[in-house]
């Protein structure tokens, strides 16, 4: 009688203990999942902090090129009052001139990425 109560006790403590161990492993798996979805929200938190600053990036150029429109629209009220009429020579060099600015940044943008690409190991791989 006393063995079966002894058993019957220790088949108790026995089921607590797994049942705590089983608990103890559920709330270690809730913590991991909760780590993951904090961790994706952190990535996309990242990826919309990089298209806003993609954004700006291009509001800045779109910027660049309307300043550029109205130097050269500055330009040619400038020629209009002079009273000089502007060659076809001098037009044909300014374009040359732009055309070449717009080269060389152009192939400098180039040249940076393949530098990059030389020096960064994860892009190595990939040329």
């Amino acid at each position: 009688m006393e063995r079966r109560r002894d058993a019957a006790r220790e088949g108790e403590r026995r089921g607590e203990r797994e049942r705590e161990i089983e608990s103890d492993r559920e709330r270690e798996r809730a913590r991991e999942r909760e780590r993951e979805i904090e961790s994706e929200r952190e990535r996309e938190r990242e990826r919309e902090r990089e298209r806003e600053r993609e954004k700006e990036r291009e509001r800045e150029r779109e910027r660049e090129r309307e300043r550029e429109r109205e130097r050269e629209r500055e330009r040619e009220r400038e020629g209009e009052r002079r009273g000089v009429e502007d060659s076809g020579a001098v037009r044909r060099r300014e374009a040359q001139v732009r055309i070449g600015r717009e080269w060389r940044s152009g192939r400098e943008r180039e040249r940076r990425s393949e530098h990059l690409a030389m020096t960064l190991p994860s892009r190595r791989a990939t040329l």
